[in-house]
């Protein structure tokens, strides 16, 4: 394996930070594939793209189904045209709607309906078959636990959410 080197050609990276450089590029692509193929799943199945399910997921797992367009934005990393684009979509099919905040009428809501909370029961339940297969079955239930310990661990400091 040839050492990366710095932008003037000189220098680079030693043997050790190729090394780590070279297991994280293991995990992060890894990781990568594996998402893409357990929401592969979910859509394969269910019809409802990664993007929108992601959507579905966040509204299914807050108390009041409800979420200001610009949290969707920031906490499932789209852009803000996207998350309007994706918003849209679900609206289109039934499955979200929007409506202005109670406190703040300049806010947008994307509110789950019913038949949204529906789509999203089954389709997490397509995902958990898939996460059972693709990731129990190699890991087993402790590597699984461990492995979900472990990185719930990193990038905790970054996640702006205080402690206790």
């Amino acid at each position: 394996m040839t050492e990366p080197t710095g932008p003037d050609g000189q220098g680079g990276c030693n043997a050790e930070d190729v090394a780590l450089l070279d297991q994280w590029h293991t995990v992060y692509s890894g990781f990568r594939r594996l998402t893409h193929e357990l929401l592969a799943d979910v859509e394969s199945e269910t019809g409802v793209a990664p993007s929108s399910f992601e959507v579905l997921w966040f509204l299914v797992m807050r108390p009041t189904r409800a979420a200001q367009m610009h949290q969707l934005s920031t906490v499932l990393g789209f852009s803000t045209a996207g998350t309007t684009k994706v918003v849209d979509r679900l609206a289109e099919a039934g499955l979200v709607e929007r409506r202005p905040s109670p406190s703040d009428r300049r806010v947008t809501l994307a509110v789950l309906t019913p038949v949204g909370a529906e789509v999203a029961a089954n389709a997490a339940q397509i995902l958990s078959q898939a996460l059972r297969q693709r990731v129990l079955v190699p890991l087993g239930s402790e590597g699984f636990t461990g492995l979900a310990a472990a990185v719930a661990t990193l990038g905790a400091d970054s996640q702006g959410c205080p402690e206790g």
